[in-house]
C-alpha cells in the first residue's frame, strides 16, 4: 500500500473522508472537496466529509466526470483509494443522465428514454414510478409519461436512484422586452460581474433544453439578485419572482427597476398589502402558502397557473416551503432558477430541490469572492461565556434537553458581553441578532436601540432599515426576520446572541448580513456568536458552523472572563 505522509486526505471505505487541517495542502483539498462531498463535522484538527449520491449527482451536473473526482482524491490522499469507493463514484455519477425525459409525438405525453434497456425495465416496474406512467410498459426503447406528471416522475426517479436529465424543453411564456441598464438610477455604472455572467450562462445554456432550470449558489452579498435580473434579460419573458418576505420583495422590485429598462408599472407587488399581477410580478412564499384553514386550498396558488410565465425565480431556494413543492412539480414546463447561498436544508429536502428546481448549475466558494473583493473579508469569533449565576447553573443541570437549550441560549451573562462588544465597536454599524424575543427586548432596553421582530409593521421596518443605511441608526436589534434578503451594505458587525438550534443555513445567512461590500472603503466585517460554555448550545454551535467551515471560515474562540 502506497503511503504519502504529506497529503492531507484519508479516504475510507464507508465513503467518509478525513481532512487534516494542519496540512500545507489543506485549503487546496477543502476547495476541491466542496465540489463533490459534504462536510459532516469540523473539529480543530480533522474535518470529516462524506461522499453521497446527491453530492456526486450535483458534481456531475456541474461538469465533473468520475475520473476527475477519482484523480483529485488520488492526488490528495495519503493512502490508495478503496476499490468500493472508486466503483461507487463511477456508478453514481454515471446514473445522472442515464435516463432522459424528451418530447413525444403523442399529445399530452413525454418519453423517458435510456441507452440501457435494463435500467428502463427496472424503473418501469418500480412502485414509485408506475403511478406517473401513461401505461404500455417499455416500447421502442422508451416509457410513456403523462406531461402532467413531469415533476412527479423526476422526484420519484431520484428516490429510486436514477436522477433524470430533463430535455423535454420549455414553454416560452409571454414575451417581454427586458434590457439591462448601463447605469443605475443614482448614476453609477452597472454591468454584470464576470462570475455573474458565468452563472447566467450556466443556467441558460444558450436557450437549449439542457439549460433553463437549476440552482445558482453564491455567497450573501455577491449579487444573486443581479444574477436573477441577468436571467430575466436572457429569457426575455414574463417573470414571476418568489421571495422570503415583504422587505425582500420590495428590494427585488427596486433592484429590477433600478437595473433594467422596465418601468414601475411593469414590476408589480403581490403581497398582503397589494395584489397586482404585471409583466414582472414579485411575491412571497408566505402569501403563496396562505390559507384560512388547514383543510382549505391555498388561496393564492392560482397565480402560478393563470399566467403564462416564461421564467420563475425562487429566491433563497433552500427555504422553499414544502407546500410549494407540489406547485413546482406542476411547473416543469416553465424555465426556473433557484438562488441561494447554501443548498443546505434543515428538513433534508435537498433531493426535492435537485429534482424539481434543477441541479446545481454554478457555485463559487465564498472565500474566492472575498479574495477578489466582491464580498467583505469576515472574521468570525465564538465568545464562550459560562453561567455566572449558581442558581441558574443548578436549574440548567436539572432541566430537560429543550429547557437546557433555552436556558443556555438566554444566559443573562450574554448581555454583559454584548455591552463589551459595543464599546469595542463604538463607531461601527452593528446588528444584534437572536432567536428569543424576551432576550432581544432585554438587549434593546439595555443598549437603548430599536428592535425589529415579526410583529413590527412593515412601514416601521422600512423606516428603521433606511435609518441604518443612512447612518442615523447605528445599532439595530433584530429577530429571525432579518436572517434573509435584507440589504444593509454598511453593516460591518453582527453579534449573534441565540439561534435556531444547529441550523447551518441560519448561521450562513446571518454572517451574510455583514458580507456585502462596504461603501466606506474598509471592506472588512466581524461576526460574533455568543454561546454558553459547556452547554448544549455550545454543541449546537459546532453544527451551525459546518457550512461556513466548508467555505473556508474559521472561528476564533474566546473565553469570557467575569
Amino acid at each position: 500500500m502506497a503511503y504519502r505522509p504529506t497529503n492531507p486526505l484519508i479516504v475510507q471505505s464507508d465513503k467518509t473522508i478525513l481532512l487534516e487541517t494542519h496540512s500545507d495542502r489543506f485549503e487546496e483539498a477543502r476547495d476541491a472537496l466542496s465540489g463533490f462531498a459534504e462536510l459532516i463535522k469540523s473539529p480543530e484538527h480533522i474535518h470529516t466529509y462524506r461522499i453521497s449520491p446527491l453530492s456526486l449527482w450535483n458534481a456531475a451536473a456541474l461538469g465533473w466526470d468520475p475520473d476527475e473526482v477519482k484523480d483529485t482524491l488520488e492526488d490528495l490522499s495519503k493512502y490508495d483509494l478503496p476499490n468500493n469507493v472508486l466503483a461507487d463514484i463511477d456508478d453514481y455519477m454515471s446514473r445522472y443522465g442515464r435516463l432522459k425525459l424528451v418530447p413525444s409525438d403523442e399529445p399530452g405525453e413525454l418519453s423517458l428514454i435510456s441507452d440501457d434497456p435494463v435500467v428502463l425495465a427496472h424503473v418501469s416496474a418500480h412502485r414509485l414510478v408506475i403511478p406517473h406512467l401513461a401505461g404500455g410498459g417499455v416500447a421502442d426503447g422508451k416509457l410513456r409519461v403523462r406531461t402532467s406528471e413531469r415533476g412527479f416522475i423526476k422526484h420519484a426517479l431520484i428516490q429510486v436512484g436514477y436522477p433524470v436529465e430533463d430535455l423535454a424543453g420549455y414553454m416560452e411564456g409571454d414575451p417581454l422586452n427586458i434590457e439591462l441598464s448601463s447605469h443605475t438610477q443614482a448614476g453609477r455604472d452597472f454591468a454584470l460581474r464576470q462570475y455573474q455572467v458565468e452563472a447566467v450562462n450556466a443556467f441558460y445554456a444558450g436557450g437549449s433544453a439542457r439549460g433553463g432550470s437549476g440552482v445558482i449558489v453564491l455567497p450573501c452579498g455577491a449579487g444573486k439578485t443581479v444574477v436573477g435580473i441577468g436571467a430575466m434579460a436572457r429569457v426575455q419573458s414574463k417573470t414571476l419572482v418568489l421571495t422570503t418576505n415583504v422587505t425582500a420583495l420590495r428590494q427585488w422590485r427596486q433592484e429590477i427597476i433600478d437595473k433594467t429598462g422596465l418601468t414601475e408599472d411593469q414590476v408589480t407587488e403581490y403581497s398582503g398589502e397589494q395584489k397586482e399581477i404585471g409583466p414582472v410580478t414579485v411575491t412571497t412564499y408566505q402569501i403563496l402558502t396562505y390559507r384560512k384553514k388547514k383543510t382549505d386550498e391555498f388561496t393564492h396558488f392560482h397565480i402560478f397557473n393563470e399566467n403564462n410565465w416564461g421564467l420563475i425565480i425562487y429566491d433563497e431556494v433552500h427555504l422553499l416551503p414544502a407546500p410549494v413543492f407540489r406547485a413546482v412539480a406542476n411547473l416543469q414546463s416553465r424555465r426556473r432558477i433557484g438562488l441561494t447561498a447554501t443548498l443546505v436544508r434543515e428538513d433534508g429536502k435537498e433531493e426535492e430541490v435537485f429534482s424539481l428546481i434543477g441541479p446545481k448549475k454554478y457555485d463559487v466558494p465564498w472565500r474566492v469572492l472575498e479574495k477578489q473583493g466582491f464580498v467583505a473579508e469576515a472574521t468570525c469569533t465564538e465568545v464562550r461565556v459560562p453561567f455566572w449565576d449558581d442558581d441558574l447553573r443548578m436549574e440548567y443541570a436539572l432541566a430537560d434537553q429543550r429547557r437546557k437549550y433555552r436556558l443556555s441560549a438566554c444566559n443573562p451573562a450574554k448581555l454583559r458581553i454584548v455591552s463589551r462588544l459595543l464599546k469595542t465597536h463604538d463607531d461601527d454599524r452593528i446588528l444584534i441578532i437572536g432567536q428569543y424575543l424576551d432576550q432581544l427586548h432585554d438587549i434593546a432596553r439595555l443598549i437603548d436601540a430599536p428592535m425589529i421582530t415579526g410583529e413590527t409593521p412593515q412601514s416601521e421596518r422600512d423606516t428603521l432599515y433606511a435609518g441604518f443605511r443612512d447612518g442615523s441608526v447605528k445599532r439595530l436589534v433584530v429577530s429571525r426576520v432579518a436572517n434573509f434578503a435584507v440589504d444593509l451594505p454598511d453593516a460591518n458587525v453582527a453579534i449573534q446572541v441565540s439561534g435556531t438550534f444547529g441550523s447551518r443555513q441560519e448561521e450562513a445567512q446571518r454572517l451574510g448580513r455583514v458580507l456585502r461590500p462596504k461603501n466606506s472603503g474598509d471592506n472588512s466585517a466581524r461576526f460574533y456568536t455568543i454561546v454558553t460554555q459547556d452547554s448544549t448550545e455550545q454543541d449546537f454551535s459546532a453544527r451551525r458552523q459546518l457550512f461556513l467551515t466548508e467555505q473556508g471560515y474559521r472561528y476564533e474562540i474566546e473565553n469570557a472572563e467575569p
